[in-house]
């Protein structure tokens, strides 16, 4: 797979021919319904054109996997690229119709034609994100949560065809399916009635050329990383061989994470990992236990959701089986759509099957960690396992401010705005009185409106509630691993831990560690994408918005009222 991505001299001498085979389905196409069907093979082998459909737990019986229907079919990261006038968006808007225009022309199409196809795409994603669902409500589960009968999502949206778009995809006989986002199916259903056909086969052509643009020849990776350039600053496109590592790591992970955890990962990791996540569940269990505004019937099922947390380190106990996939080492293009072909078809088998609950959603080398609420679990892959986050040759003040931080973050997120919301098995049930639900949601108000006014770049400001689950984690988290890291001093007979290094206490050595980790430059560009489209904060203030929270802080290192990191309001949630 490596080898087929490192090959440009093969890849460019083939140009546009790997996709003209999937171009030609498409231009054959003599109705809508046949479309549908298009657009069926596509959601297997590349982009999701139109709308999303998944598999994953039930919302309200998690061991159980069911059929689900969402937005989705922008080129653009969100619909407010579409749908506001601020400079920045109307300039991407511009891009994007540059963009589509240059890989039109690619594909053969006279300039003027090119230019009108571009227009179409614009005119169509207008249309559907005009009629999406912000991604702050989706945050809700409740927002997302609209199970029906399949024959009710099929009369739902008519005019999308779902039956034979179901049996396209290869889908089980299923009878349920949560339809996400119903309203976008409704409204959208009437674009798709009203659009020519022509103009519809457009729109497809194009999210077909798109997703494959980084995979072709040398004009279409410059066209594609020019929009990239475009959106996030970005000056030079990353070598080559970091994106051939990336689509490796991405389309056959498990296979790689095999290798990555034989030269990487090794027992002594996991233990000392282990004993960590150990600690900070009891640094958690001691924080609800010591609440004053949390009834005791809340806290009794706050303790049991956190005794019930699943933990998965390093590894998975059993690695994916890719030897159906076939792989070629002159054909890149088609590489990257049998793997994805083999992930959806993955994806789709499990509809009406138990939960494995022995999965992963990252591979082992990400340099991630998540919290999954329907699972229940919080998961570390062997890639955060090394610095900055997590480092063999520092003291364990300086981890504890590192991984031990990221746990107590992961560990919290079951207790966010969205989390708590879920019970310990993974169902979408309110476990909490109703006395203590206000109080919960007046202290994450506190947390909203602060980061609100943080001001990520020019006059452009956080958005305090798409951030409110990763803030309200990231400000429980440094608690939550403070506080393990001072039991462990308290235990430890010999005094080693208590002592200072360098000059520098335990506890500032941990909010040394804190700093260290997020410590980042982004570009301007960079920084609107993220504030438009990412939950979490920019560095700057995944540190300063927490630390300005914490009188330990303050204490370690001697701050005084009134200054910057001391919070007139401080907010405190865990």
């Amino acid at each position: 797979m490596y080898g087929s991505c490192m090959d440009e001299k093969a890849v460019n001498a083939k140009g546009l021919a790997p996709l003209k085979p999937e171009l030609d389905r498409i231009a054959a196409v003599k109705d809508k319904s046949a479309l549908m069907e298009e657009i069926a093979h596509l959601h297997l082998v590349g982009p999701n054109a139109l709308f999303n459909f998944f598999s994953n737990s039930d919302l309200h019986n998690a061991d159980q996997v069911i059929a689900y229907l969402s937005q989705g079919g922008l080129s653009l990261p969100d619909r407010d690229y579409y749908v506001k006038d601020d400079s920045d968006k109307v300039e991407m808007r511009k891009h994007l119709v540059e963009y589509a225009t240059e890989v039109f022309t690619l594909a053969g199409q006279t300039s003027q034609e090119a230019a009108k196809s571009a227009q179409t795409v614009l005119m169509i994603e207008t249309l559907l994100a005009a009629d999406s669902v912000e991604r702050t409500k989706l945050r809700d589960p409740k927002n997302r949560d609209h199970k029906m009968t399949r024959e009710e999502a099929i009369a739902l949206a008519p005019e999308f065809n779902l039956s034979r778009y179901f049996a396209a995809v290869g889908a089980p006989n299923f009878t349920s399916v949560n339809v996400s986002t119903p309203d976008f199916f409704r409204q959208v259903n009437g674009i798709v009635a009203a659009m020519p056909l022509d103009a519809l086969k457009t729109y497809v052509t194009w999210h077909t050329l798109r997703g494959a643009a980084p995979w072709l020849s040398e004009p279409f990776v410059r066209a594609n990383f020019k929009m990239r350039q475009a959106l996030t600053g970005q000056k030079q496109i990353q070598d080559r061989w970091k994106r051939c590592v990336n689509l490796v790591d991405g389309s056959l992970g498990e296979a790689l994470g095999q290798r990555y955890v034989d030269l990487t990962f090794g027992a002594e990791g996991k233990q000392r990992m282990l004993k960590m996540v150990d600690a900070l569940e009891k640094s958690l269990d001691d924080d609800i236990h010591g609440l004053s505004w949390m009834s005791d019937d809340t806290k009794k099922q706050a303790k049991g959701k956190l005794q019930a947390i699943r933990n998965k380190i390093g590894y998975p106990d059993a690695w994916r089986d890719y030897s159906s996939v076939v792989i070629k080492s002159d054909d890149l293009l088609g590489n990257v759509e049998r793997t994805s072909e083999f992930e959806s078809k993955r994806q789709i088998a499990k509809i009406d099957k138990p939960l494995d609950r022995k999965e992963w959603g990252m591979t082992p080398p990400t340099v991630n960690a998540y919290y999954n609420p329907a699972y229940n679990e919080i998961v570390f892959p062997a890639g955060i396992l090394q610095p900055p986050f997590f480092d063999k040759s520092m003291d364990d003040a300086v981890n504890f401010g590192g991984i031990g931080l990221v746990i107590g973050h992961e560990l919290t997120h079951g207790f966010d705005d969205q989390g708590r919301k879920f019970d310990p098995q993974g169902n979408l049930r309110d476990w909490w009185t109703e006395t203590d639900g206000k109080e919960f949601e007046k202290r994450v108000s506190c947390v909203a409106d602060e980061y609100s006014n943080f001001v990520a770049v020019d006059n452009m400001k956080l958005n305090g509630r798409l951030t409110l689950g990763e803030n309200t984690a990231d400000n429980g988290g440094a608690r939550i691993a403070l506080a393990a890291l001072e039991h462990m001093i308290a235990d430890d007979k010999t005094g080693k831990e208590g002592q200072s290094i360098d000059g520098y206490t335990p506890e500032q050595r941990f909010f040394l560690g804190f700093g260290r980790v997020w410590c980042e430059k982004q570009r301007p560009e960079n920084l609107r994408l993220q504030v438009t489209t990412n939950p979490h904060s920019p560095g700057k203030y995944r540190v300063n918005g927490v630390v300005q929270n914490m009188p330990e802080f303050q204490k370690a290192w001697g701050c005084k009222a009134g200054q910057p990191m001391v919070a007139e309001n401080a907010c405190h949630v865990w």
